[in-house]
C-alpha cells in the first residue's frame, strides 16, 4: 500500500463530512468577521429588545407582561392565578417562565420595588428590601392590573402607538404603551446591557405632574422648583444637595445619598431602623453591623435583630447602657449601608437609539411622543366620525324618495344588482348602498330617516373640530396638562422619602474618633506573634515571652496610627493598623496575626513591614536568585481594602525582603557558600506587584539563594571581592575572615 501524503505545513483543515457524523466542514474566519456577524447583532438585540427602556417607561419584558394582562381583561376582572398570566405571556415573550414570572414579582404591590404598583398582588410575592426572603412559586400567588394601568392602556385601541408582531408572527403587540404622565421619571428603572447600563430613579407622581404641566406651558420652566428629588418606595431620608441634583437633571448622570430613619426607644434603650435605602437590604445591613461589632469597631451594641413583620420593616439594636444613639447611628451612616449612594444614569431607547437625558430631554421627548400619541388618537376618532357621516350623507338622498329606494329593491331582479342600482339611481358611493341596503324594513321611514339625518350636523361640526386640535398644537398640549391633572387627582400620593439639607446632616454627623498618636515598640516572632509595646511597659519589663519553640525575627519602632503591611507566604499582602492591635506587655504572647487579619488555612507570615507615606520600594529576594524591585506605591489602595492578592510573584519561594527608602549595597549570600555585593541602584523599579523579577545571582541546579543584608550589617572586610559589575553573576567563595568566625589557634 502506498503511504498517504502528509499535508503540508500551513494548508487550511478540512475534516470529511462523513467521518465521526459531521455534515459540514470546519471553516476558517477572521475574529473580526466574527464579531461583525455574531457578536455585533446579539450585543444590538440586548440594547434595543431587552435591557434598556423606552420613552414610556418600560422595556419589552414589562411591556408584554402588561399587554397580556390587558388582553387577558385582568384589568377590571378577578385575581388570576400568576402561573395562568406567565403561561399566556409566552406568547409574546419566548425567555421563559422564570424571568416572567420574576419581572411580574418586581412590578407588584407586594414587592414594592416601584412607588406605583402596576400589578395587583396576592400571596408571597417577596419584599425589595429583604435579599433572602424569596417569593412563592407562581402557583401560589395571584395577580390582576392595578387600577393606574388604566393610564397606559386607555388609547391603546385608538391607533395612538404602532403595533408590531410578535416573536413568532402569529400575534401583534404595542411597540410602546401610551401612557398619559411620563411614566419613565415615575418607575424607578434598572437594566445592564452590552457595553451599557441603565439606572432611573424614580419620582413623585405628583410632582412629576406639577413640572410636566409647568414644562408644557414654558419650555425654560426651573424644572428643580417643582421636581423637588427623586422619591423611594422604601422611604428613607435624601441628603438635599442642590449642585448634585442640578447636574442630575441637567445630564442624567450623578449621584446622591439617601440614609435611612430610625428612631431612640429610651424605656428599652433600643434603636429601631424602620425605613432603609432603596439601593440596600437589611441583611446586608446587619452582616455589616455584625462585622464591626466581631473588629471591635463598634462597641455600643449588645445585639442587632431582624423584627420585621406585617407592619413592616424594622431592624432593631440593642444598645449597651450609657451609649449615646445620635453618635452611634452617625459612625454606622459612615460605615455601613444604612447610608448608601444611589448612581443615575438616565439612559433611555429614543426611536430605537441609547440615548443619555436629562430630565429636561426627557420631558422633551415624552411631550413630543405624547402630541403624537394625541394626535393619532385624534385622527383615529375623527376618521370614524368621517365614516358614519359618510353614511348618513347617502341615507339624507333617500329621504328624498323613499318609495323610488323601495321600487328599485323590489325589482331588482338579482341580488348582486340591488347595490349597483342603489348607486345609480340615487348617487351614491357603494359603502353608502350597502348601509341602505342593510336597513331593516321596518327602519325605512321618514322618521327613522330624519332622525338618523339631523346627526349630520352635529358630525361636520365635530369633525371640524377634531380637524383643528390636529392641526393646533396648544389644543393638543392644553388636553394633556387636562389628562396629567386627572392622574395626579386619582393617583397622586405623599412623598415617602424625606429631604434633608447639608446643614442638618452637618449637626447629626459626627467625625470619627481621633486615634492617639504615641510611639510603640514592635515585636515579631518567628511563627507569627505580633506585641505592640509602650516605652513606658517596655522599661518596666523588657524580657520578650515566646511560645516554646518560636523566637524574634523582628523588632523595629513605630508609632499607634501607622498601617502595617504583613506578606504570606501565598503571594497575598494584608493591610491593617496599629491602632487595631491592643498595647501589650513583654511578658505576653500578643497578637497572632493569621488569626487577626483573618488569613487562609496554612497561610503564614513571612515578611512585615511599616509603609509610612508609601514613598521607596520594597526588594524582594527569591530562592531562584531573581530580586524585584516594586514600588512601595503599589500597595497604596484608595479604598480601605484589607487584602491585596498577588503581592508578588509566585515562581520561587521568598526568601527576604526590604523596604528601601534609599539605595544601599547588600550582601546575597547562597548555600554553596558564595556571595556577591551589589549597588540597589542597578535594580529598575517595576510598578507591577507580581513582576518576576530580574537575575542577580547565578545558581547550580542544587543550590539556592540563602541570605540578604546590608553590607554594612556583615563582618565582610574585603567587599571588593565580592562586588559585582554587572548581574546577574554567581558571586565568589567566601573566605573564613569575611564569614565572622574566629579561627582556633593552638597556644
Amino acid at each position: 500500500m502506498a503511504k498517504k501524503k502528509a499535508p503540508q505545513e500551513g494548508a487550511k483543515r478540512t475534516i470529511n463530512p462523513n467521518v465521526m457524523g459531521l455534515r459540514s466542514a470546519v471553516l476558517e474566519q477572521p475574529i473580526t468577521q466574527t464579531l461583525e456577524l455574531n457578536y455585533m447583532p446579539y450585543a444590538m438585540s440586548v440594547i434595543v429588545s431587552r435591557a434598556i427602556p423606552e420613552i414610556d417607561g418600560f422595556k419589552p419584558s414589562h411591556r408584554k407582561l402588561l399587554y397580556t394582562m390587558y388582553q387577558m381583561k385582568l384589568l377590571s376582572g378577578k385575581l388570576t392565578k400568576s402561573a395562568n398570566i406567565v403561561g399566556q405571556t409566552m406568547k409574546l415573550n419566548p425567555h421563559g417562565d422564570a424571568a416572567i414570572y420574576d419581572t411580574m414579582v418586581r412590578l407588584s404591590r407586594g414587592y414594592g420595588a416601584l412607588l406605583h404598583p402596576l400589578v395587583e398582588s396576592k400571596g408571597n410575592f417577596g419584599k425589595v428590601y429583604s435579599r433572602d426572603m424569596a417569593w412563592a412559586a407562581p402557583r401560589y400567588t395571584e395577580a390582576k392590573l392595578d387600577t393606574i394601568t388604566n393610564e397606559f392602556f386607555r388609547d391603546i385601541d385608538q391607533d395612538a402607538v404602532d403595533f408590531v408582531d410578535n416573536y413568532d408572527g402569529t400575534m401583534q403587540e404595542p411597540s410602546l404603551l401610551p401612557t398619559t404622565f411620563p411614566n419613565v421619571l415615575v418607575a424607578a428603572n434598572q437594566g445592564i446591557a452590552v457595553g451599557m447600563a441603565s439606572n432611573l430613579c424614580g419620582f413623585n407622581l405628583a410632582e412629576v405632574c406639577d413640572t410636566t404641566i409647568a414644562y408644557l406651558k414654558d419650555p425654560n420652566h426651573d424644572i428643580l422648583s417643582t421636581l423637588k428629588a427623586p422619591d423611594f418606595p422604601t422611604g428613607g431620608e435624601l441628603i438635599y444637595d442642590a449642585a448634585a441634583l442640578g447636574e442630575i437633571y441637567r445630564t442624567g448622570r450623578g449621584s446622591f445619598k439617601v440614609r435611612a430613619k430610625w428612631r431612640y426607644v429610651k424605656g428599652e434603650n433600643v434603636i429601631e431602623i424602620f425605613e432603609i435605602p432603596y439601593t440596600t437590604t437589611a441583611e446586608a445591613i446587619i452582616d455589616k453591623v455584625t462585622e464591626l461589632m466581631k473588629a471591635g469597631k463598634v462597641r455600643e451594641i449588645n445585639d442587632i435583630r431582624d423584627e420585621t413583620d406585617l407592619s413592616g420593616l424594622k431592624l432593631t439594636i440593642d444598645l449597651k447602657r450609657g451609649s449615646d444613639p445620635d453618635k452611634l447611628m452617625a459612625r454606622l451612616f459612615k460605615s455601613t449601608p444604612l447610608m448608601d449612594s444611589f448612581s443615575c444614569n438616565f439612559n433611555i431607547l429614543i426611536a430605537g437609539t441609547p440615548c443619555v437625558l436629562g430630565v429636561g430631554q426627557i420631558l422633551e421627548e415624552w411631550t413630543a411622543w405624547r402630541m403624537d400619541g394625541v394626535r393619532r388618537r385624534t385622527h383615529f376618532a375623527m376618521t370614524k366620525k368621517q365614516e358614519k357621516l359618510h353614511l348618513l350623507k347617502g341615507l339624507r338622498r333617500i329621504l328624498l324618495d323613499i318609495d323610488r329606494a323601495i321600487k328599485i329593491i323590489r325589482e331588482t331582479e338579482e341580488d348582486a344588482e340591488v347595490i349597483p342600482n342603489l348607486m345609480i339611481g340615487f348617487g351614491i358611493d357603494q359603502t353608502q348602498a350597502e348601509f341602505v341596503a342593510d336597513i331593516r324594513l321596518r327602519n325605512i321611514n321618514k322618521e327613522y330617516i330624519l332622525k338618523r339625518t339631523q346627526e349630520v350636523d352635529t358630525l361636520e361640526e365635530e369633525i371640524a373640530d377634531l380637524q383643528d386640535i390636529i392641526n393646533n398644537a396648544k389644543r393638543i398640549k392644553k388636553i394633556i396638562v387636562g389628562e396629567l391633572e386627572d392622574v395626579k387627582k386619582k393617583y397622586a400620593q405623599p412623598r415617602r422619602t424625606d429631604i434633608i439639607y447639608e446643614h442638618e446632616v452637618e449637626e447629626v454627623f459626627e467625625a470619627e474618633p481621633e486615634v492617639p498618636d504615641y510611639p510603640v515598640h514592635l515585636f515579631l516572632s518567628r511563627e507569627g506573634y505580633l506585641k505592640k509595646i509602650t516605652p513606658q511597659s517596655l522599661r518596666m519589663s523588657s524580657e520578650q515571652k515566646y511560645k516554646e519553640g518560636d523566637g524574634p525575627a523582628r523588632q523595629w519602632d513605630a508609632s499607634n496610627r501607622d498601617e502595617l503591611l504583613v506578606f504570606t507566604d501565598h503571594q497575598q499582602c494584608y493591610k491593617t493598623r496599629l491602632s487595631d492591635f491592643s498595647d501589650t506587655k513583654a511578658s505576653v504572647l500578643g497578637d497572632y496575626l493569621p488569626s487577626k487579619l483573618g488569613m487562609e488555612d496554612s497561610e503564614k507570615v513571612v515578611w512585615v513591614c511599616i509603609p509610612g507615606d508609601y514613598s521607596g520600594h520594597v526588594l524582594f529576594f527569591f530562592e531562584n536568585g531573581k530580586a524585584a524591585r516594586v514600588e512601595l506605591s503599589a500597595y497604596q489602595t484608595q479604598t480601605r481594602r484589607k487584602k491585596l492578592t498577588g503581592a508578588y510573584s509566585d515562581k520561587s519561594p521568598l526568601v527576604t525582603a526590604f523596604l528601601l527608602k534609599e539605595d544601599l549595597e547588600l550582601a546575597v549570600r547562597s548555600t554553596e557558600g558564595r556571595c556577591l555585593v551589589f549597588h540597589t541602584a542597578a535594580l529598575n523599579p517595576k510598578s507591577t506587584r507580581a513582576t518576576q523579577g530580574v537575575g542577580v545571582m547565578t545558581l547550580k541546579p542544587k543550590y539556592k539563594l540563602e541570605s540578604v543584608q546590608p553590607l554594612s550589617d556583615t563582618p565582610i572586610v574585603n567587599a571588593a571581592r565580592y562586588r559585582a559589575r554587572s548581574l546577574p553573576i554567581a558571586g565568589a567563595l567566601l573566605k573564613d575572615v569575611d564569614r565572622g568566625e574566629e579561627q582556633m589557634t593552638l597556644l
